[in-house]
């Protein structure tokens, strides 16, 4: 078990009992106006994390605000690699995340030590990693990207540069089909947009042929191929705020329906079901760790900060900001 997780789980500040009658969300943003603490939010986070949060977003998103915020405290509400990142572009900040527990699949598919030989054994190849990953791999990296700007980054480059491309192999491979490269993919992948079903897809078109499809390319190359939009959870929001289209087949992480319903609420939006469920449901289980009684109990002990080695922090802030800068 990773050490960081286990001394949080010994804490045991997650499970400390709440004051009796408690109002929630009015003693976290008192604690928030005590302590100068700034809520951050990701769209795959509970409803109600998202209502409270000062600030709702994609990696993208959540990154920009991190580094403008003149709070003192950042309360980082989605999962590890994004308190890393808050913590990397805001050293003087403490940043908090409600679990440590709350990692990622993506993340934990692409190893640092094993990233590292990947990345050694092709020393003429610059690399760029994919935001869902360590403050260890990013330190490895020439230039970091999200879903949202990824393609925009990858122009950047030279035709002929030879590139490696980490950790998601599905976000690599659409990026490959759409700029006519051949980046070198590391064999990483979401384990929510890895499992959505081309079949359950096929048959909410038939049900709803008017809805447009928006897929996260997270997923799989057979399912991207039947997107009116591809794009990040930002990028499919804002599609449907301006389609004049009234339903939509949303697949990827089904918190994003969340902010789409308050931006939207005369249209529908349908989640496409993942391979093994007869729901209409497809959650990342980490995401789901960040609870309202998890942010009062953070806010009220400081605990569990986010730390990444200053030597790691000082690689690991440049591919960052150079993200930023090339996003402009």
């Amino acid at each position: 078990m990773n050490t960081v997780k286990q001394s949080w789980m010994q804490k045991g500040y997650a499970d400390e009992p709440l004051p009796e009658g408690i109002d929630l969300k009015a003693e976290i943003r008192r604690l928030c106006r005590e302590k100068n603490a700034i809520i951050l939010a990701h769209y795959y986070t509970e409803g109600e994390i998202q209502d409270l949060a000062d600030y709702v977003g994609d990696s993208l998103g959540l990154a920009r605000q991190a580094a403008r915020t003149d709070a003192d405290i950042i309360v980082m509400c989605g999962v590890h690699f994004m308190g890393e990142t808050n913590a990397i572009l805001c050293p003087d900040k403490k940043v908090l995340v409600p679990d440590l527990n709350a990692t990622c699949s993506l993340a934990e598919s692409c190893p640092a030590d094993a990233f590292k030989a990947f990345v050694e054994s092709h020393p003429d190849h610059q690399v760029i990693s994919y935001v869902n990953t360590s403050a260890a791999v990013k330190a490895l990296t020439d230039v970091v990207v999200t879903s949202g700007n990824a393609r925009k980054i990858v122009d950047t480059f030279p035709p002929d540069a030879k590139l490696i491309f980490g950790p998601d192999r599905n976000l690599g491979n659409y990026i490959n089909s759409v700029t006519g490269r051949n980046m070198l993919l590391w064999d990483g992948a979401c384990h929510v947009h890895e499992r959505f079903s081309v079949e359950k897809l096929l048959q909410m078109k038939r049900e709803h042929p008017e809805a447009k499809v928006l897929v996260h390319p997270e997923c799989r190359g057979a399912v991207v191929k039947l997107a009116d939009v591809v794009g990040s959870t930002a990028a499919l929001l804002q599609y449907a705020i301006d389609s004049p289209a009234d339903t939509f087949l949303v697949v990827t992480e089904s918190g994003i329906l969340h902010e789409m319903q308050k931006s939207c609420p005369g249209k529908k939006f349908l989640p496409v079901p993942p391979d093994d469920s007869t729901c209409g449901c497809n959650e990342c289980n980490y995401m789901r760790l960040c609870t309202l009684p998890k942010v009062y109990n953070a806010l009220r002990y400081e605990w569990p900060t986010v730390e990444v080695p200053a030597e790691v922090a000082r690689k690991a802030v440049r591919p960052i900001e150079r993200m930023l800068e090339l996003s402009k």
